[in-house]
């Protein structure tokens, strides 16, 4: 049997999907409990900023036009936003969030902060900061943006 291949730097890739996906599913119970997903307040809070289209919202908060369409129509049965046609564009529609969705927003971004709190307060207190610093910097240089790559298809497999 052939050796594993030694690691000489951490497997930072591990580490993020893992850290990620496991503050995506506190997040997701958090939020559950006023009505929210992750993607819808992530889409209000971007919808509030400024006036923005859905395809500027599904970027900024990447998501797939399928997802985003789901997204929003989640978003208008509960009746936090509303589709709107652009003041600046008759051809584009932007999402407007309702005095509704503005409330649940701003109690949507409580939840998110304590959660991000939980997490940074499992550190010690002087690792708090540096680490945060860090991810920024990756985050805003080195890992700013994706490489464009094709996926990884399988062979077809004969079926004797």
């Amino acid at each position: 049997m052939a050796k594993t291949p030694l690691r000489t730097v951490p497997d930072l890739t591990g580490l993020l999907k893992h850290a990620g996906h496991v503050l995506e599913t506190q997040l997701t119970a958090a939020l559950a409990e006023i009505g929210l997903t992750p993607r819808m307040q992530c889409v209000l809070v971007y919808a509030l900023e400024e006036e923005r289209t859905q395809i500027q919202l599904a970027e900024l908060a990447y998501l797939d036009k399928t997802t985003m369409v789901v997204t929003v129509d989640a978003l208008e049965k509960a009746g936090f936003a509303e589709r709107r046609p652009s003041e600046t564009d008759r051809r584009a529609r932007i999402i407007a969030v309702t005095p509704a969705g503005a409330e649940v927003a701003a109690e949507g971004q409580r939840i998110v902060d304590a959660v991000h709190q939980d997490a940074l307060d499992a550190l010690a207190a002087a690792q708090r900061r540096p680490f945060a610093d860090a991810l920024t910097t990756l985050v805003d240089d080195h890992l700013s943006t994706a490489v464009e790559a094709q996926p990884v298809r399988r062979t077809r497999q004969r079926i004797h």
